[in-house]
């Protein structure tokens, strides 16, 4: 009997790959079993840091919270405790913005909530 190699889709495997490894430099886009490894590493590091953004953005937010309280004579954590104690539901990502491009409206809040903290 014939060998059968199922030539199609191996062949579509090795282009999928050489594909994604487009624009990589040297070997890591011309030699498959290098460009393999290239690849794979780079999902693993894009999966990694889709998770790692997440917690980047909310430091980021944090921070930008943090700066905008203590300019009100506030700390961001007595802040954030006096919004639960007030019930106000803004999460972190909209007192950011709020902080950073509508300060009179960031205002507001903090003296909404400074009686509580």
């Amino acid at each position: 009997m014939p060998r059968a190699t199922n030539n199609p889709a191996s062949r579509a495997r090795r282009k999928k790959i050489m594909k994604a490894a487009r624009g990589y430099f040297g070997a890591r886009s011309k030699v498959y079993t290098v460009a393999k490894n290239a690849v794979e590493k780079g999902w693993l590091y894009a999966y990694r840091d889709r998770k790692y953004k997440k917690r980047n953005y909310r430091r980021l937010w944090i921070a930008r919270i943090n700066a905008a309280t203590r300019a009100e004579g506030l700390t961001y954590s007595r802040f954030i405790h006096a919004l639960a104690q007030k019930g106000i539901a803004l999460n972190r990502k909209v007192l950011a913005d709020l902080a950073l491009n509508h300060p009179s409206t960031f205002r507001a809040i903090v003296d909404a909530v400074r009686a509580q903290a």
